[in-house]
């Protein structure tokens, strides 16, 4: 028998993207200002924190505050049962809602957090964004946490749903929608325009795009720390019968499907006037740019793919972790605990089984 470690293909789901990988002239000193003020909460173990510091300026200064809230939340409530899920979810809505609000004592240190970076992150909205996208933030915003506790209930019967299912969940808890707050937050579109179905649907599109590139990217990790089945490759695996890599096949023929949605719904979108239109089409390109960012952030940080992120981009192979016993790590020290780069990627490929297109 061979003993040698497993490589799963990884395809290339973004190599016709329009939307190009571009970076803010104002990254570097905006993430050194967010990053120092997140540390200084101390929610993650040393190792944890390594790993997440290598992940118009004031509107990038909310955004890189907005993704530290969406991290946190994900590392705490992604290995806590329903129940603890669910109360940690109250916190954060809480804070969101009562951001001036004393935390009580002994209180997870999430409320703390999402109090503090949110207090900074609202003060900052109130002053630049408009009120329609404050509130279609909270609106997508608490969809998101109410979906992370259904994912968690998931979790506790060990339930992996169907594909159609599955994709229906993760469209929330992949958290794109309220990201997009970004893109509006210097526009007035009312609720006819965000909620149209024209416009909705593209968001949706949007937000497959980064679940299936998140999931794809992040299997590796979840399977080897028993989590795998709140991702659409064990999804798919399980309904199609397919291996792993036949899985990531299947994952990107749908991703390329998504792709043309997007495209040919651009077309479809109905006219609200010249200086509305003008908005509509900036809010668009905006969210087409959030795929592109998901998909280079996940592979040029080390929090799904440890230091061989771009290596693992460029040859497309991916080795197979091997299972880890983490019951009984802490919540943070839980964090990036399987690092890729200890494996050797010059193993053999495992080869697909069949793959067809999803219907």
């Amino acid at each position: 028998m061979d003993a040698r470690p497993r490589v799963i293909y990884l395809p290339d789901t973004m190599n016709s993207w329009p939307w190009p990988r571009a970076m803010n002239p104002h990254y570097e000193a905006v993430k050194a200002e967010v990053d120092a003020s997140f540390r200084n909460f101390k929610a993650l173990s040393a190792q944890s924190q390594e790993a997440f510091d290598k992940c118009d300026s004031e509107r990038l200064r909310i955004g890189c505050e907005l993704i530290n809230v969406f991290l946190i939340v994900d590392e705490y409530t992604d290995v806590e049962n329903a129940a603890v899920t669910e109360a940690m979810v109250g916190i954060v809505i809480d804070a969101l809602h009562h951001p001036h609000k004393i935390r009580p004592e002994g209180e997870c240190i999430l409320g703390e957090i999402v109090q503090g970076i949110l207090h900074r992150f609202w003060a900052r909205i109130i002053q630049t964004a408009s009120e329609s996208s404050q509130r279609h933030f909270l609106d997508s915003y608490t969809a998101y946490l109410r979906a992370v506790v259904v994912e968690a209930l998931d979790r506790d019967q060990a339930h992996c749903r169907s594909i159609d299912d599955y994709i229906k969940l993760r469209r929330d808890t992949v958290a794109a929608k309220p990201a997009f707050v970004i893109y509006e937050m210097g526009m007035d579109l009312p609720d006819k325009v965000v909620y149209h179905p024209a416009i909705a649907a593209l968001a949706e599109c949007i937000a497959e795009l980064m679940l299936i590139d998140n999931d794809m990217i992040s299997y590796n990790r979840e399977q080897a720390t028993g989590d795998e089945n709140h991702n659409l490759i064990t999804t798919v695996m399980l309904e199609l019968g397919l291996d792993r890599s036949g899985a990531m096949i299947w994952a990107a023929c749908y991703h390329a499907e998504v792709e043309k949605r997007f495209i040919d719904g651009l077309a479809k979108v109905p006219s609200w006037g010249p200086s509305t239109d003008v908005l509509v089409k900036e809010y668009l390109d905006g969210i087409a740019t959030w795929a592109r960012g998901n998909h280079s952030w996940s592979y040029e940080t080390q929090r799904y793919l440890g230091t061989k992120g771009p290596e693992i981009q460029r040859t497309k192979l991916l080795p197979l972790l091997p299972k880890i016993d983490c019951k009984a790590a802490s919540a943070a020290a839980k964090v990036n605990i399987a690092d890729i780069s200890m494996m050797d990627n010059t193993t053999h490929r495992e080869q697909p089984s069949g793959s067809s297109r999803p219907a």
